[in-house]
């Protein structure tokens, strides 16, 4: 032990982490294929998710963000040899940020051959109006 680490002994150490928090790493995920329509009174998501059923899509929408997350329920049967898979067991997951702009109450989806379709209705607030000239 050279003479500084004796004089301070916590200049090169970690402090441990405590004990009650255990670290959780991150699932990986893939981000999915999609694609994105405007209309003048709501925007049309369509989000590629092949092989996840009903049960493991969760939708979730606030004023800032959509978020989806897709699960495969399929797993690889015990003493089973994939020799060529296009696609991992990862699951899907995709972020689109907005600024205010959907009506998270009035989202609607759909899942259908693997193809999720989602309608993000615009805010009240943003769609064009007409407007009586008396």
């Amino acid at each position: 032990m050279s003479l500084l680490n004796s004089l301070i002994p916590s200049l090169n150490r970690q402090p441990a982490p405590p004990a009650e928090t255990p670290v959780v790493e991150p699932e990986p995920t893939i981000k999915p294929v999609f694609e994105l329509n405007e209309a003048a009174e709501a925007w049309t998501l369509s989000v590629s998710l092949p092989g996840v059923a009903k049960e493991g899509v969760e939708l979730t929408a606030d004023e800032s963000q959509i978020k989806i997350v897709g699960r495969r329920a399929w797993r690889q049967p015990a003493g089973w040899t994939a020799l060529y898979r296009e696609t991992s067991d990862a699951a899907f997951e995709l972020v689109l940020s907005h600024d205010n702009a959907v009506a998270p109450e009035r989202v609607s989806a759909e899942l259908r051959e693997g193809v999720l379709r989602v309608t993000l209705p615009k805010h009240p607030a943003l769609q064009p109006r007409r407007i009586e000239v008396g």
